[in-house]
Formats: C-alpha cells, structure tokens, sequence
C-alpha cells in the first residue's frame, strides 16, 4: 500500500490562499485497489501533477460536507467510470454527502451517483468494500454526519480522524490503528471549535498508540508556524513516529512493519495533460504570502476579524 498527499492544507481560508495544497489523499493499492480520500479544491491537477492517473481508481471517499473535502469530487468520479461511460467503482461518503442533510449536502449530483455502487458511512457502522472492511467514525464538527473512517485489510488498520474536535471517546473509534492519520488544523494548545490542535492529537495517539501517526489538513497558523517542529514534539512525547504532511508527500506501508519505511518528496512531472507552471505557482504563492503579512492574515480568527472590521467601516 502507498499513501500520497495531493495536498497538506485544509480549512477553508488554506483552500482559498492555497498556501499548500488542497487535493487530499490517496490510498493506492491495497489488495490491488485505488481510493481517493477528501478530494478538495486542486484533486484532479494534482493528481496528474504529481505522476497519478485518476482513471485507475476504485472508490472515491468524502467525509463530509465542506468544499475543502469535497469540491473535486465529481470529476474523479467521471474518471474513474471513463467519462460515465462505464459502470464501476465506488463512492463512498457520508449522509450528507450523498443524501443530504438539513442544510448540507447533498454533493455529488444524482447523475454522478448513477454509474457507481454507493456507501454511507455512518460512525459505529462497518461494511464490506472490495477486499476491505471500512468502519465509520464519529466528528465532532459542523456537518452533524460528517464521519472519519477506519479500514481493516487482512487485520492491518489505517485510520483517518477527518476534521473533529477532540472529544472523550475519540480514541475509541480509532482503537488499533496501526497508521493513524488526523487533521490537525492548528499547532500547540489552542484549538478551535470543530478541530484539533497539536496537544489533542498528542492526547490522541497516546490512547491509540499507532505505529505510525501523520498530521494533515493543516490550517493557516498551523503554516505559518513549522509544521516539522510540531510533529517532533509530537513523537518526543509519545514515542510514536509522526510525520507532518506536505504537499507531494508518498510512503509506501510495510504491513508487517509500518515504522519501516521512507518518505519520498514527489516533484510536479510537468505531465502535457495539466497546464501548471511550476515557476507561476511559485510567484503566486509569494503572492499570497505577501498579501497575508500586509493584511495580517495569519490564521483563520484574523481573517474573519479583519473582514468583520471592514464590514463595520462600509456600513458607517
């Protein structure tokens, strides 16, 4: 099994700057299947950009109903049935995602869910999928039906927390995880409502005690600090190996042996199919950091405060 990061970045003002990437994850070849995980803003270019083929996946997973998970979504899923030509693959998500609930959702259109196998994921709730069990976990977070998952292969486990709070049980729903991958929004003490800092995750793995743990979906002040340093504290206090996603990140999984591996940075191919400029994307990313330090955008609560100041000086 191989786990590539199509992107590190999430919250919504992370997929607004793309000040990393937004594209989520895949889990590729396990028993021989493909899944893309939470494909936010960015999924499909950075899926060629980075050497993948979005035509060869099995299932496409959303965890709930926020743009930054699901905005690509549907365009995955017209790759993987070749243009909604063909019958196959899976969409799985949760209740929100593909029923719709209340004032979320639903995501993917009836026309996008017509050519695959569909699977609710519902925290507590396990299913077959192909050659895998997937178990639904609880969130604490906007989307009332938003859920992370659990997947067992051949009693090798991989878990994903998606955007919760931390919450008393938490661990359990990710009990015997041997890798343990978690959106971790902001660094240090201070979370906020719906997500985990760095000391919850701590918390976390410490319940769970993985082999292997990986902070994702970072937000803007998780960025703005250092990521790297976050995650050394990490595995200083636990003891468990951590690593802090960045853009382009891949590591093959040994099942026997999860804290053997090597991480490998993946460089943008240049494929002829996507029309990104390496050195366009360079300047606009100093664009935007230029533009945060004028604005003193540097996490989520300034960009809100700043925007409720101007709101205020508009209506005087």
């Amino acid at each position: 099994m191989k786990l590539t990061f199509l992107g590190s970045g999430g919250g919504r003002f992370s997929a607004i700057s793309q000040r990393r990437m937004t594209g989520g994850f895949r889990i590729d070849n396990l028993g021989g299947k493909n899944y893309h995980v939470d494909p936010g803003p960015g999924a499909l270019i950075r899926t060629y950009q980075f050497g993948f083929d979005p035509r060869n996946l099995s299932g496409v997973i959303v965890s709930h109903s926020h743009t930054d998970h699901y905005n690509d979504a549907e365009i995955l899923i017209e790759a993987m049935t070749k243009g909604m030509t063909k019958r196959t693959g899976t969409i799985i998500g949760s209740e929100s995602v593909l029923k719709g609930y209340e004032k979320w959702g639903p995501c993917i259109s009836n026309y996008h869910k017509s050519k695959s196998d569909k699977l609710v994921l519902k925290p507590g709730f396990t299913n077959k999928l192909d050659n895998i069990t997937i178990k639904g976990t609880k969130t604490t977070h906007g989307d009332p039906t938003g859920s992370g998952f659990q997947i067992d292969y051949n009693g090798f486990k991989l878990s994903y927390t998606s955007d919760t709070g931390y919450f008393d049980g938490l661990a359990n729903e990710h009990k015997g995880a041997d890798i343990l991958i978690a959106s971790v929004l902001r660094p240090g003490n201070k979370s906020i409502n719906g997500h985990m800092c760095t000391r919850n995750f701590i918390d976390l793995i410490n319940e769970v005690k993985p082999k292997v743990a990986v902070m994702t979906h970072l937000g803007l002040k998780m960025i703005s600090s250092n990521p790297v340093t976050e995650a050394k504290k990490v595995s200083k206090v636990t003891g468990v190996k951590t690593i802090a996603a960045f853009d382009g990140l891949s590591f093959n999984v040994n099942y026997n042996n999860p804290k053997r591996f090597r991480l490998i940075s993946l460089k943008d191919v240049q494929s002829s199919i996507h029309s990104t400029s390496h050195n366009l994307y360079e300047s606009e990313k100093k664009n935007s950091y230029q533009l945060a330090f004028k604005h003193q955008e540097f996490d989520e609560l300034s960009i809100i405060k700043n925007s409720k100041n101007q709101n205020s000086k508009f209506e005087g």
